[in-house]
């Protein structure tokens, strides 16, 4: 081997060396390009899932909303029907109260016809042309009448509160139960 010869099979070996690194970075990059297009379709396939929780959680939250703006409509309906009861049932006391106190209306209970001792007993009005008497009555005073009617009052007051809690705590149940 000559001297030129040993120079021809140098010039080889850093050509067969400058080929080899062209081929693996040419492979490098390809390596890369596909690495990268996986990396894009993950990467769109972890955006388009985050999107599909997202619409199904804003999805969700509207429904939430929806039922809880329905439970607020069906809970002031009650609340209104409840203020309407009560009005009426105070301004009914009120009257039954006022003619109370202008003698329009007067209260008295039953007797026992077998225990009327010591009592005046008011005669029972009889309809007109008739001979049937009704059991014997007598009649309370003013004031314990009045008594009477304010405790009915909270007794009526109290059955309108007490519709109006089981009708909350009903709604409140089928909201929490659907």
């Amino acid at each position: 081997m000559g001297a030129g010869e040993g120079g021809v099979m140098r010039f080889l070996a850093v050509y067969r060396l400058i080929g080899l690194g062209l081929l693996i970075a040419v492979v490098w990059q390809v390596q890369a390009w596909r690495l990268g297009a996986q990396l894009e379709r993950q990467s769109a396939a972890h955006a388009q899932a985050l999107s599909q929780q997202s619409q199904a959680a804003l999805r969700q939250q509207q429904a939430e909303q929806d039922k809880r703006l329905a439970l607020e409509q069906q809970l002031s309906a009650s609340d209104k029907q409840h203020a309407q009861e009560l009005s009426d049932a105070q301004r009914n006391q009120t009257a039954l109260r006022d003619r109370l106190a202008t003698a329009d209306v007067r209260l008295s209970v039953l007797l026992d016809p077998d225990d009327a001792i010591g009592c005046s007993a008011v005669p029972a009005p009889t309809a007109a042309g008739s001979v049937v008497h009704a059991a014997p009555r007598a009649r309370l005073d003013p004031a314990h009448a009045q008594r009477i009617i304010g405790i009915t009052d909270d007794g009526d007051n109290a059955l309108i509160a007490l519709r109006a809690c089981q009708a909350y705590v009903r709604a409140i149940v089928r909201a929490i139960v659907r």
